[in-house]
Formats: structure tokens, C-alpha cells, sequence
């Protein structure tokens, strides 16, 4: 049972999943497990594309920084609430939350900027391939890596600033296993959290027109490859762009879930689970995702769990290391 006084912290207090402690090690168990399963599949994407020759080219480069930016979001929540989970406290400090809120906003954004930089990879390679070399060169992908990690501080900064800035004065105790901002703006008891609203609908608007970017580079990606007369060059093209696809979808379908779904003063474990859907399934799942219809990550993962040395003749002119 969770000891801490709610009167008393000048923190917050999340409830999690249950009070009881079997359960708790349960989920502190099944958290950890998933924890590790998406460390050690986006630890072996980032080396094998970081190490194998043949995975230099610009589409794996985007998936090494998908994997980065996995890693990290799943250290942002899944920490804490294994600790929390194994203590029974569910305390969690002012500047913990802060920075959980700031880097949560962040990489989300973030993860969003590079499916859609993915998507756009997919487009010119499959739909103007004599151009390819020419716009998605070690430059230009450079630069859009790092816009996709400058630009996650700005929903970051702010969500922080908008949602910090409001008095709470109810219990701070928040019905989630991490500082969710829903969750946080329901401990106002006046109207000051316009500011985050605000917020809301400036990343709305940016992330439907992301999403719709998306769904016209595979408009044009699918129309491409239905008129391709080789049954073989469909087969390739669908292996390189049916993970993303799904990996966006399931990214959509469950992050329009958490946003469309109205918060409630006493989240049912439907909506718990949903909120592990968006937070910790995406990160953990897309290794698994991306490797399953890749013949050369399969091949390359063969390798890297076996030990072998990486070799092989580098396919493309530029490399990124």
C-alpha cells in the first residue's frame, strides 16, 4: 500500500495500475520485462546499422535515430514506474515530473518528425529513384535528423511551461503511472490552463498535417508499385515499407486514442492499459516490427547474435559515421 501523505508532498503521487502489492510486482515485473526487450531490440538496431556495411543507406540511418529516440522515451516513463511499483510509494518528486512531462512531449514529437522524414526517404527512392542520390544525400539527411531532435523542444518547452504554470490546488494525485498532462490539468480548479489548450492545437494541427504527408507519400508509394510488372520488386518494395507502415499506424491508432479519449476522475484499468499502448508497446514492439519482413536486418541480427564480424561491400557512395 502506498504510505506517502498526500497533504504533505510537494510532489505528486501516482496511483498506477493498483494498490495492492502482489499486483504491483506484477506490473513492476511485466514493465521490467518489456523495459529490457526494447533496450536490447533498439540497442541491436542502433549497432547493426551503426556496424554492417550493407545497412549505410539512408533508410536505415532514419531507423538507427527511430531507435534512439525509442530508447529514450521508454527511460522517460518505465524507470520510475518499476521503481514506484517496487517501493508501493507512487511518489514522485516536482522536478521529476518536469522533466517527465518535457521529455515525454519532446520525443513524441520527435518519433512523429521522423515517420514523416521516413515516409519522404520512401517516396523518392520508390517514386523518383533517378533522383534519389541527388535529394536524400549525407547533407540533407543530416539536417533532418537534426531538426527531428531540435524540434521535439519546442512541444516540450511548451507543454512544461503551460502546464507548470497553473495552480494546483487539489490532491496531487495523478491517475496514471507517469505525469501525464491530462491527468495534471485535472489538479486545477480554475480556468488557467487555456495556455495548454493552446498547445494542444498548435501540435494538432502540425501533426495532422505530418500524418497527411504521410498518407499522400504512400498514396503515391502504393500507386507506384501496383504498376511495377516484377512480382520480385513488389516483394522488396513492400519489405522496406510495410513495417513503417504499420509501425505509423499503430503510433496513430493508439496516440489519437489517448487524445480523443476524455480523462476521468477515476481511469478504469481499460484506460491504463490504453495509455501503456501509446507509452511503452510502440518503442518496445518496432525492432521487432522492422525486422520481421527484412531480409537484410535478419541476416545483419543473425549476425550480431552469433557474434560474426560484420562484412560485406558498402552499397552506397555516402556513409554517416
Amino acid at each position: 500500500m502506498m504510505t506517502t501523505n498526500v497533504s504533505t508532498v510537494s510532489g505528486f503521487l501516482l496511483l498506477g495500475f493498483s494498490d495492492n502489492q502482489e499486483l504491483q510486482i506484477l506490473q513492476a515485473f511485466l514493465f521490467l520485462m518489456m523495459y529490457l526487450l526494447g533496450l536490447a531490440g533498439n540497442f541491436s538496431i542502433v549497432t547493426i546499422t551503426t556496424q554492417d556495411p550493407k545497412l549505410k543507406s539512408p533508410m536505415y540511418y532514419f531507423l538507427k535515430h527511430l531507435s534512439l529516440l525509442d530508447l529514450s522515451s521508454l527511460s522517460v516513463t518505465v524507470p520510475q514506474s518499476i521503481h514506484n511499483s517496487l517501493t508501493g510509494s507512487g511518489y514522485i518528486s516536482y522536478a521529476q515530473c518536469v522533466l517527465q512531462v518535457f521529455f515525454f512531449t519532446s520525443l513524441a514529437w520527435s518519433e512523429v518528425a521522423i515517420l514523416t522524414v521516413m515516409s519522404y526517404d520512401r517516396y523518392v527512392a520508390i517514386c523518383l529513384p533517378l533522383h534519389y542520390e541527388i535529394i536524400i544525400n549525407s547533407r540533407t539527411c543530416r539536417w533532418a535528423v537534426s531538426f527531428v531532435w531540435i524540434s521535439g523542444g519546442i512541444p516540450g518547452t511548451l507543454y512544461t511551461a503551460t502546464t507548470f504554470s497553473i495552480r494546483f490546488c487539489r490532491a496531487k494525485i495523478i491517475h496514471q503511472f507517469f505525469c501525464d498532462v491530462p491527468q495534471l490539468l485535472k489538479l486545477s480548479c480554475s480556468n488557467d490552463y487555456l495556455g495548454v489548450v493552446g498547445a494542444d492545437a498548435f501540435m494538432a494541427v502540425v501533426g495532422a498535417v505530418c500524418f497527411t504527408a504521410i498518407f499522400f507519400s504512400y498514396v503515391q508509394i502504393f500507386s507506384t508499385v501496383l504498376r511495377m510488372p516484377s512480382t520480385e520488386g513488389r516483394s522488396k518494395v513492400f519489405s522496406t515499407c510495410l513495417p513503417h507502415v504499420c509501425v505509423v499506424s499503430f503510433y496513430v491508432f493508439t496516440g489519437m486514442s489517448a487524445f480523443l479519449k476524455p480523462t476521468s476522475d477515476s481511469p478504469t484499468a481499460l484506460d491504463l492499459m490504453l495509455s501503456m499502448f501509446y507509452t511503452v508497446l510502440p518503442p518496445t514492439l518496432n525492432p521487432l516490427i522492422y525486422s520481421l519482413r527484412n531480409e537484410t536486418m535478419k541476416g545483419a541480427l543473425r549476425k550480431l547474435l552469433l557474434g560474426r564480424q560484420f562484412f560485406g561491400k558498402r552499397s552506397f557512395q555516402f556513409s554517416f559515421e
